[in-house]
């Protein structure tokens, strides 16, 4: 917070705050607390010296809220409700030009002696501290440094800022110009969209944290994602080199019948052989290595269980190979899906993302191959049906669109979604439209007059399916369209995996030309 915010924020709690008796404290974070003032409209005094948000306002929240979000009270926050206990607020000031705000509180002790505690709050970046001083001003308790430092210099002691030595403020540098967040707060609060500084700053602050941890949950996710990628493609390309060591199974039973073939006329010299090649049409003679221990029925009983175990090995293999290709293929297409998410900055869909395990995908003629990807539960969504003109209302986890000829197109985001559009909301005469042989988001054309559907509107939702499909970056590609009664559910099938039993085909460049409601 820049010295005018704290300025504005310091006019409008004193008057609130002196002469009221401090109660209950809520530890928000380990640098972090909320003190209950008894206000007669809910708000609590919130201070926190982060070093890279300090702030200090009222909050308006729920008890219950605070309760949920505060952790046991540390040792700091121990201290400060045992020294300000039988107290009031007399003094609240901020010192000149100064990001540094005192608490000055009265009261008695157990013994009934007068005693004066004043709760500091510096609110200044990197060095931002609360610090609890005695009637002389001597640190005896501090937030961010309950040890003191046994190796600390005399110049830190002279700061001030040491348990057991007179509070001073720290020299700051007084910069010329605020920083960009410092700019931006100030502004929030003289915007006057607000009735109050604190609601100002508690609007910014909130939104501010809120981007910052959605960054944070994304990079995450997209860091866990592109490891789990890289894990997968590297697991692929050892599979296609033991493969490789397979190569030559069929080598080694052709071989074996050579060998057999060849008893009788074979010429050995130690380890080498000549056989005749009757596999050949003019029959000739090749010179194969054998083990020179072995007789030639036995090299070729040899060679025939080469042949089986590389066999097995191969079929095997390949199974491995088609494994690690869907997995691949699902993985690409959930990056694809957050890439989406964070574009969006859509909350909602990234605490889905981040909260539901992985789903596998079957895979074979006639199916779609879906997002995995976590959607909303049923219960959530709920049923939303057609309204009047065709319209409906915003149905989570759908993108909405209006095309050319004025009829809605809806688009899933993530396999629980694309369920519900499905079977939930789209009409046996509407449209469904799916990209062909490729994992993507299920559109429906909504037709509640059960006319027939312009082409403009088909290839308009065409071109959606594809954009939001794993083939958006094909300069072309098929998509499947039919009336969504031709589309069923398989029991026991994946989220988001369909049967169409008719469709119809159209190629189209991958768009999102319309514009989303």
């Amino acid at each position: 917070m820049d010295d005018q915010s704290i300025n504005a924020v310091v006019a409008e709690i004193r008057p609130l705050l002196l002469g009221r008796a401090p109660g209950k404290i809520f530890q928000l974070s380990p640098s972090s607390v909320a003190i209950d003032f008894g206000l007669r409209e809910p708000g609590f005094l919130l201070l926190s010296v982060e070093p890279s948000l300090p702030r200090m306002y009222l909050i308006k929240r729920r008890v219950r809220d605070l309760e949920k979000q505060s952790s046991p009270l540390g040792q700091f926050a121990l201290f400060l409700r045992k020294e300000l206990s039988g107290t009031t607020l007399r003094a609240l000031e901020k010192d000149f030009e100064d990001r540094i705000v005192r608490f000055r509180f009265v009261g008695t002790d157990e013994l009934g002696r007068e005693k004066e505690r004043t709760l500091v709050a510096q609110l200044t970046g990197r060095s931002a501290d609360l610090f609890l001083l005695d009637e002389k001003a001597v640190i005896t308790h501090q937030a961010r440094s309950m040890r003191r430092n046994v190796g600390a210099t005399s110049e830190q002691l002279i700061s001030g800022r040491e348990i057991g030595v007179t509070y001073h403020a720290p020299s700051t540098i007084k910069t010329p110009r605020l920083s960009k967040s410092e700019h931006a707060l100030s502004e929030t609060i003289r915007s006057g969209k607000f009735s109050s500084a604190s609601e100002a700053a508690d609007a910014y602050f909130t939104s501010l944290l809120s981007g910052q941890a959605f960054d944070a949950k994304a990079s995450a996710a997209r860091s866990s994602l592109r490891k789990k990628i890289s894990r997968q493609q590297k697991l692929l390309q050892e599979l296609q080199k033991d493969l490789a060591t397979h190569a030559d199974a069929e080598q080694h039973k052709r071989i074996g019948d050579l060998l057999l073939a060849n008893l009788g006329t074979a010429r050995r010299e130690g380890n080498r052989i000549k056989l005749i090649d009757y596999f050949v049409d003019d029959a000739p003679t090749i010179e194969v290595e054998i083990d020179g221990q072995l007789t030639l029925p036995e090299e070729a009983s040899r060679r025939f269980g080469l042949y089986s175990r590389s066999k097995r090995a191969v079929t095997q293999i390949n199974a491995h190979i088609e494994a690690a290709r869907a997995e691949l293929s699902r993985l690409k297409l959930k990056e694809l899906t957050l890439g989406e998410i964070i574009e969006e900055h859509d909350e909602a869909s990234l605490d889905r993302f981040v909260s539901v395990p992985p789903v596998s995908s079957p895979f074979g003629r006639g199916w779609v191959r879906e997002r995995s990807l976590a959607g909303v539960s049923q219960r959530e969504l709920g049923s939303i049906p057609h309204t009047a003109g065709g319209r409906s209302k915003r149905i989570p986890g759908t993108r909405r669109y209006i095309s050319s000829d004025g009829l809605e197109i809806l688009v899933g985001r993530a396999a629980h979604d694309n369920d519900h559009l499905t079977f939930k909301v789209a009409k046996p005469n509407d449209l469904w439209l799916h990209a062909s042989d490729y994992g993507g988001s299920h559109v429906v054309i909504r037709n509640p007059t059960r006319k027939d559907i312009p082409h403009r509107t088909i290839i308009e939702a065409a071109q959606l399916a594809a954009h939001f499909s794993q083939a958006r970056k094909d300069p072309k590609v098929d998509v499947h369209y039919t009336q969504r009664k031709f589309i069923s559910k398989p029991k026991g099938a994946k989220p988001g995996l369909v049967r169409m039993s008719r469709f119809k085909n159209i190629t189209v460049e991958p768009k999102e030309n319309l514009e989303r409601l």
